[in-house]
């Protein structure tokens, strides 16, 4: 009973401050990636939440900010999103800024991830929110594609996997903590979350920085002026470990893919394709240094392409996406990623096989090595540590 009454006392408060503090409200303006997006002004930006939280605060707050004018915003929101063909992953870094603007993340951390949860949910995809004993909230989006390096619980078949999970001490122990569902049905809350991402914003032109790139091959030294930019980093903050199908797909942003695919055709344009792509192996195994994520990140972190040419370090997945990635744009050849126990490579199929092949499905694919190993291996050519090693084939490509 006084628990209940607390609860009313609260969203009459809530309600009244909200509209207090509306009067003079004024539009907020968020900058994605140097881009202004501008949300309108109504009530459901000015909901307070200043209590411990629990189940029945939790569902305090979406009772009253479900009653208020939200929905111009999440129509701006959708509408960025189908301009600009926001992935789902990127759409939610835009759903974070918004959140941050609104609620800052600093200031009251529960505020902000409620605010993320809601308009995410009111955006159309299926997450939930749930409060772990001792009161911290977690959020949960469906997603069915293989994910990681996060918690996540199954429902009904579906699996739920975590998007806020880095906000805690890696010391947290979450399988300790009894988290409680909120149940709280948001009817136009249906869709998947997907972590594909096949094209990157435009950043912010002013944030792109030339690079310089140099390896040697054949001895002759090659020099690249790269554009890069560190937004990519921050659009990858907090990326989960994908699979190699949702990994070997991410493309370059439009204006580091300017500055080095034509350079790169230009430098093997009249070589044969063999050479040509034996260029583009030597130039990612060489051109980059090597360092295992463990000893980078403390923990597996697979790189985008753009990633892997801002760092100073990368490691064999990050090898093996760049150099997929560099033959696809150049050469569009069909390539298959072999997964050995403790390494990855790429191989490619050529009109005629060259040299250690890889058979899949009734097709010859010859092995390029784009990570660096004790022997300087050509194209066709294996480490002796790999020959009788086990493998799978972790993703294939095959041009259209």
């Amino acid at each position: 009973m006084i628990k209940r009454l607390y609860i009313t006392i609260l969203l009459i408060v809530v309600s009244i401050t909200t509209h207090i503090a509306f009067a003079g409200s004024k539009p907020i303006y968020i900058d994605y990636y140097g881009d202004t997006l501008t949300i309108p002004a109504t009530p459901a930006t000015m909901v307070v939440y200043k209590v411990k939280p629990d189940v029945a605060t939790v569902k305090q707050f979406y009772d009253i900010i479900s009653t208020l004018n939200y929905q111009p915003i999440i129509n701006t929101l959708l509408a960025y999103k189908d301009k600009h063909h926001l992935n789902d992953w990127l759409y939610y870094q835009l759903i974070r800024k918004t959140a941050q603007a609104i609620a800052p993340k600093a200031e009251n951390y529960p505020r902000y991830t409620l605010y993320k949860w809601f308009l995410l949910s009111k955006s159309g995809y299926d997450a939930t929110i749930a409060v772990s004993e001792d009161n911290q909230l977690f959020f949960y989006v469906h997603c069915d594609e293989n994910i990681y390096d996060v918690p996540y619980y199954m429902s009904n078949g579906k699996q739920y996997v975590c998007l806020n999970r880095h906000d805690y001490a890696a010391t947290y122990n979450l399988q300790q903590k009894g988290l409680f569902a909120t149940d709280i049905v948001v009817p136009e809350a249906k869709k998947a979350f997907s972590y594909k991402v096949t094209q990157l914003p435009d950043f912010t032109p002013s944030h792109y920085t030339e690079k310089e790139i140099q390896f040697n091959y054949n001895n002759k030294l090659y020099h690249f002026k790269v554009k890069l930019s560190n937004d990519v980093q921050t659009a990858f903050t907090n990326y989960p470990v994908t699979d190699y199908a949702s990994y070997f797909n991410i493309p370059l942003s439009h204006t580091t893919y300017s500055s080095l695919i034509p350079v790169l055709k230009q430098a093997v344009d009249g070589m044969k394709q063999k050479n040509g792509v034996d260029y583009l192996m030597q130039f990612t195994r060489n051109a980059f240094l090597y360092e295992d994520d463990k000893q980078s990140y403390g923990k597996e972190n697979r790189m985008s392409p753009e990633q892997t040419l801002l760092n100073k370090y990368s490691d064999c997945d990050d090898r093996a996406a760049l150099f997929f990635y560099l033959v696809k744009e150049v050469y569009n050849l069909p390539m298959i990623a072999i997964l050995y126990p403790t390494h990855i490579t790429v191989a490619v199929k050529f009109d005629k096989p060259i040299g250690q092949t890889i058979a899949y499905k009734g097709q010859l694919y010859t092995l390029c090595e784009p990570t660096p190993q004790l022997q300087d291996l050509r194209v066709g050519q294996v480490a002796p540590e790999f020959k009788n090693a086990s493998y799978q084939i972790a993703f294939e490509y095959t041009p259209k």
